[in-house]
């Protein structure tokens, strides 16, 4: 019988950049991630609260196709959306709701990083909702 009870924090996420020096740029001074450290032979690591973002060139012949979705909680979406859109950053859209839930409303906006990974901004939206007439 086993004692692996199931898998819980992700404690690093890896993507594969072109230019180390431009992706350490664009997430450190555009988004504001702390860089860690550097490692060679081009491996870069930022803190992204508490998981660590690697940035790699890669190994070989370039990846063929972006990485997955890097979605970014963020308390106010709309600040944030500004704050980023004033450094430099391109979206795609604006901050809209995605789903109206029992407990609050899921709020994105998506952006790319220089290398074409797909980025997002999240926001769980909790407001105070009227209660029904009895």
């Amino acid at each position: 019988m086993s004692s692996f009870t199931g898998l819980s924090q992700i404690g690093q996420i890896a993507l594969t950049v072109a230019n180390l020096d431009r992706a350490v740029a664009f997430y450190q001074h555009t988004l504001g991630l702390p860089l860690l450290f550097r490692a060679p032979p081009g491996l870069a690591f930022l803190d992204c609260a508490g998981v660590r973002l690697m940035l790699s060139e890669p190994e070989g012949a370039p990846a063929a196709a972006p990485s997955s979705v890097l979605y970014f909680r963020v308390a106010d979406i709309h600040a944030a959306y500004t704050g980023l859109q004033a450094g430099g950053v391109a979206f795609h859209d604006t901050p809209h709701c995605i789903a109206r839930l029992p407990d609050h409303d899921l709020w994105m906006t998506f952006f790319r990083d220089p290398d074409a990974n797909q980025l997002a901004l999240m926001s769980e939206v909790r407001e105070p909702r009227a209660t029904p007439a009895r």
